[in-house]
């Protein structure tokens, strides 16, 4: 159910839409549909969402803002990110409230998990 005035939907640049479809599925099993060759919606994510074709990169230092999933299994969420392809930016570290960990997907945006423990 859409909510007014509430956040609705995200949208992210996407170098390589078959790989970065085949990591999201394998780590984090999201559905994808298919609209067009240069955008595909996610489903299954928690929040609406798609990306579209571009060679732009979503990177908090060049002023993006940052999509935090979370998990209840820090390490093993890790360790499925390294071996789908997808680049650690920062390991696991503290931050107030838990801990967490960045990295990139298959066409280079960075992206966060967390978990409390």
């Amino acid at each position: 159910m859409h909510q007014h005035r509430k956040i609705n939907c995200i949208e992210l640049p996407c170098r390589d839409m078959a790989a970065t479809k085949a990591f999201f599925s394998k780590v984090f099993g999201w559905g994808f549909v298919d609209h067009g060759p240069e955008y595909m919606a996610i489903t299954d994510a928690g929040i609406d969402g798609g990306y579209y074709q571009s060679e732009h990169l979503a990177l908090t230092q060049h002023g993006s803002a940052l999509v935090v999933l979370y998990s209840s299994e820090l390490e093993q969420t890790l360790a499925d990110v390294k071996a789908a392809g997808g680049q650690i930016l920062q390991a696991i570290f503290n931050f107030p409230g838990g801990r967490r960990f960045h990295f990139t997907d298959p066409s280079g945006n960075e992206y966060a998990v967390w978990s409390e423990q």
